[in-house]
């Protein structure tokens, strides 16, 4: 092979994702472990209940995942026509303008990033009791450190080896949350299974905003099916098909956990129980209902579910990082990719040194590893990811009203219009109780700083965006082209191609 050639190659190779490696149940794994289902029935249900006081929460749950569903429409109705691993960012600066969608790009970079690091407080405190079961004291810091570097190798290797992974973890996961359910339900207080919590009427009572604040946030990750498009085959289907698929399975999951849950307690105690028993609650029901070998298993479990959640949000934020570094509003060195894998190489990296670095921080400063490393940072990511939801909705409304398409008016504008609405309210409801889920008081900073960051953090993106417009034209004319930026597409002759197919 000639100098030229191999150059070629690299260059070719460098700035593009591994195509055609993954169908719909990979990127069903990948949507779903970013989900953690077995995460959000042990913290997300419990803490709702008990913070809400309300029972409602199964119903909340079905809310929130039809509303998902329906902003889900369009989110998917534009995947055959942006493919494009910044998802989110692409679909704003498509829609609403190249500005905007740095802006966008900002916020899900560090929402993303900030839920990955999170996690790492989740899997070092839980693996650390599982060891303390076992009659061993190992730190949190070292198992979590343990497992970043677990992550950050197979950050590097393909993407479907990564999909293999998960798909073992989370049918682990999801075999556990359904016979702890069924073992609920075998043994319901008083000897009756009650539907009291899956009545309508449970959740118009005051405070209905904080328990579907606390519903939606728990199927935060299923929009990860976009920044997987690029490496998906037939993306347009293929999206659409595990999007919808991966809400259906969530909302069936959290509605049957957490409705089993008051089953064993009874509708009247399933707020005290929660407030007693905390994060442990399923374990404990699991002794009383299945023996102790399950409560166990379910520990041991959680601990792996935390690991495939590690796996699925370190693609989700590497993938980011590399779609901007393609397009050059980061540094051109986190658009390349690796010549074997086609992973993104120093993307990926570099998450996985934020990561240890802030492990490090935090074991150093002897910072409580649920609170202030699981609770707050991933709820904060949790936020912008909702922020993103809901602009991507817009989006959507802007792409589809400034080209003809020959989709049909319920997926270009009447659900896309719906979702928007609902998903409005939705942030608001969140901004609105986000002390309650950050887990913090009503006047702690925190629940108006971790907001206001944010829109620092848009503003920034604004500004940078407006900067390349005047300053970078050729790199301004790119952002939100995906791989075609890479080779100097017009968004004109993309439109056009996106039209034929």
């Amino acid at each position: 092979m000639s100098q030229n050639k191999a150059h070629a190659k690299r260059g070719r190779v460098a700035v593009h994702l591994a195509a055609n490696r993954l169908g719909v149940p990979s990127v069903i794994f990948f949507a779903m472990s970013a989900a953690a289902p077995l995460t959000a029935v042990t913290m997300v249900i419990t803490s709702g209940y008990s913070v809400t006081g309300l029972i409602g929460i199964p119903v909340a749950f079905v809310v929130a995942g039809g509303l998902l569903a329906l902003f889900s429409v369009g989110y998917v109705t534009m995947a055959p026509y942006v493919v494009n691993a910044g998802a989110f960012s692409a679909y704003v600066s498509r829609g609403l303008g190249r500005p905007i969608g740095v802006a966008a790009a900002l916020v899900a970079l560090i929402a993303y990033t900030g839920i990955q690091i999170g996690v790492y407080g989740a899997i070092g405190d839980s693996g650390a009791r599982l060891f303390r079961d076992w009659g061993m004291d190992v730190p949190w810091w070292v198992i979590a450190l343990v497992g970043c570097a677990l992550v950050a190798f197979l950050g590097l290797q393909h993407v479907d080896f990564n999909s293999k992974i998960l798909a073992v973890l989370l049918v682990a996961e999801i075999l556990v949350i359904v016979v702890y359910s069924l073992g609920y339900l075998s043994h319901p207080a008083g000897g009756v299974v009650s539907t009291d919590t899956l009545h309508p009427e449970t959740l118009f009572s005051p405070g209905v905003g904080a328990v579907l604040a606390v519903a939606i946030t728990a199927f935060v990750g299923f929009e990860a099916s976009v920044v997987f498009s690029e490496e998906a085959r037939q993306p347009g289907k293929t999206v659409r098909v595990a999007t919808f698929m991966s809400i259906g399975i969530l909302v069936g999951l959290f509605t049957l956990a957490s409705w089993a849950m008051s089953v064993a307690t009874g509708p009247d105690q399933i707020v005290q129980a929660s407030q007693t028993e905390s994060t442990n609650l399923i374990y404990s029901l699991a002794t009383s209902s299945l023996g102790t070998s399950w409560a166990m298993i379910g520990r041991a479990l959680y601990v792996t579910g935390a690991l495939a959640t590690l796996i699925a949000f370190h693609n989700l934020a590497a993938r980011y990082t590399f779609a901007l570094g393609r397009e050059r509003v980061l540094p051109a060195m986190f658009g390349r990719t690796s010549l074997r894998t086609n992973a993104p190489k120093n993307s990926s990296l570099v998450q996985s040194a934020l990561a240890f670095v802030v492990i490090v921080v935090y074991a150093w400063a002897d910072l409580d590893p649920v609170i202030n490393l699981f609770y707050w940072w991933c709820t904060s990511g949790a936020l912008g990811v909702m922020l993103l939801i809901g602009t991507t909705s817009f989006a959507v409304i802007g792409f589809f009203a400034k080209r003809p398409s020959s989709e049909s008016a319920w997926r270009r504008i009447i659900a896309p219009v719906l979702s928007a609405i609902g998903l409005t309210i939705a942030v608001v409801l969140v901004l609105a109780n986000f002390d309650k889920l950050l887990g913090v008081a009503e006047d702690s900073p925190l629940g108006w700083g971790i907001p206001a960051a944010y829109l620092v953090i848009t503003v920034i993106g604004l500004a940078w965006g407006l900067w390349l417009r005047g300053a970078w034209p050729e790199v301004y004319a790119t952002i939100g082209m995906g791989s075609k930026a890479a080779i100097g597409r017009s968004e004109a002759e993309d439109g056009a191609h996106a039209e034929l197919r």
